[in-house]
């Protein structure tokens, strides 16, 4: 008796590109979480070049060194204070928008400034 447990060829393939996909998706999601999860992130990415997750990479690569620009900004007496503290804020919402979209498995820059970012590292 032959042995009929094998999966066709078709959704062997599906099955692959799932997985793929999922560890795109989770190498995404972990770029967005601190410094040291970009880190990592770039290293788990740097084997394979999955698309999805370079691109948001390269997006919390920007929301980082937004961040650190702000920080130097806060330096500044008073109105560097104030801008940091708006633009802390903005770069919150820019964070938790690119956590959604990569958890959403979406390519969708964030908002505002993620054009920039493609822009910018585009050679990442």
């Amino acid at each position: 008796m032959e042995n009929n447990t094998k999966t066709p060829p078709a959704e062997q393939a599906a099955t692959t590109d799932t997985e793929i996909s999922l560890e795109a998706k989770t190498i995404a999601i972990i770029s967005y979480i601190t410094l040291i999860g970009l880190i990592i992130a770039f290293v788990m990415n740097n084997d394979k070049k999955a698309d999805f997750s370079t691109y948001h990479i390269k997006q919390a690569l920007g929301i980082g060194l937004t961040g650190l620009a702000l920080g130097v900004v806060g330096m500044i007496p008073i109105l560097g204070w104030i801008a940091s503290f708006l633009g802390t804020i903005a770069l919150i919402y820019l964070w938790i928008m690119g956590l959604v979209n990569a958890v959403n498995a979406k390519k969708k820059p964030v908002p505002w400034l993620g054009k920039k970012y493609e822009e910018w590292f585009k050679n990442i």
